[in-house]
């Protein structure tokens, strides 16, 4: 609607200073031409707007001049107001800010839809770290962040998983990643897209060099070639499985994403009831995959390949060396006390 344009020509505006036509353009996705049409529908109801030509011209409104209009409507109102249970916000120094905005936000909302708008807050809960995650490390986000914010390269020590001495880096930031509360630094290192975990970084030193980002890359674009890297690694083994049924939510939860297709019974074995059983694929990286599968115990059983069954055999041999010798282990036992001391005399031998 041109209405719902105007609004957002004049909030850009107002938001950005000085906007190029073109630009404008690319935003509202119109021609230049519907651009200068809106600016000149904004300037007959009053607004002052106005354009101005040359190399480093374009629309803009007259210094000083702002309008209190929101141009929310309801849905966008309560969506401004579901947050998440992490967090972030605290871990960046920005909770007192988040509130404080919150009541600022609230009280420039249109009367009819802070009602609605305050509910939602209440009723609407995103918590997004996973069930019994653990305790997770303390990490100095804040510091992180504002070294991120200085636009300026970064030379950070940092463990790598296994290893324990760090490493020195000198990297070039995009900006910082929360995924299923774990914070990640996004940054390139020697022009390549790289993740740092932000609870492995022992320090991170602004250096006095500007950042060098390759052209046109955003933090979102960079995020999401590292992000399927990691979930799209290719899958050089194919893992069959029997499951049986009343197994198998559980299964599919926490295999997912190594599912191939949707499990299909299997033929009867002697002695099983007609649906007990399915079988199921997993693309999987590496052999080594398959161990988690223990698990599930005699509820899920590996049928192919062969190596897989081997090493899920020699897993299931060691647990019953280690658990099987039918004794359960008792206390070390306690020093002699015979009433003899260790240098034969009567008495009790003396504690040091």
């Amino acid at each position: 609607m041109k209405a719902d344009r105007l609004l957002a020509v004049l909030l850009l505006l107002q938001t950005r200073g000085t906007v190029p036509a073109r630009e404008l353009a690319e935003r509202l996705d119109v021609s230049v031409r519907t651009v200068y049409r809106d600016v000149e529908a904004l300037s007959a109801a009053g607004v002052p707007v106005y354009a101005e030509r040359g190399r480093y011209g374009g629309i803009a409104l007259l210094p000083g001049f702002r309008t209190d209009v929101t141009g929310l409507t309801a849905d966008e109102a309560r969506a401004l107001f579901v947050f998440t249970a992490d967090d972030a916000h605290a871990a960046l120094g920005l909770d007192a800010a988040l509130g404080s905005a919150l009541r600022k936000l609230m009280a420039a909302l249109p009367a009819p839809h802070r009602p609605a708008a305050e509910r939602t807050s209440r009723r609407v809960l995103v918590d997004p770290v996973r069930w019994m995650s653990g305790p997770r490390a303390v990490v100095d986000v804040a510091e992180l962040h504002d070294a991120v914010l200085a636009d300026v390269r970064l030379r950070l020590r940092y463990r790598h998983s296994g290893q324990g001495a760090p490493r020195d880096y000198t990297v070039d930031p995009y900006g910082l990643v929360v995924k299923a509360g774990v914070w990640y630094l996004v940054a390139d290192l020697d022009g390549g897209p790289r993740l740092f975990r932000a609870d492995r970084i022992h320090s991170a030193e602004p250096t006095e060099d500007p950042v060098r980002r390759r052209a046109g890359a955003e933090l979102a674009d960079v995020w999401e070639v590292l992000r399927a890297g990691v979930e799209q690694r290719p899958a050089a083994v194919r893992l069959r499985v029997r499951v049986r049924r009343d197994r198998l939510e559980l299964f599919r939860r926490l295999n997912a994403g190594a599912l191939t297709g949707e499990p299909r019974p299997d033929v009867l074995r002697p002695g099983e009831e007609p649906g007990e059983w399915l079988l199921a694929e997993l693309a999987v990286s590496e052999v080594g995959r398959a161990r988690p599968l223990l698990a599930f115990g005699a509820a899920v059983e590996v049928l192919d390949p062969p190596e897989a069954r081997t090493l899920l055999a020699g897993a299931a041999a060691d647990v019953v060396a280690l658990y099987g010798g039918g004794e359960t282990p008792g206390p070390p036992p306690s020093p002699a006390r015979s009433g003899r001391g260790e240098g034969g005399g009567g008495s009790p031998a003396r504690r040091p």
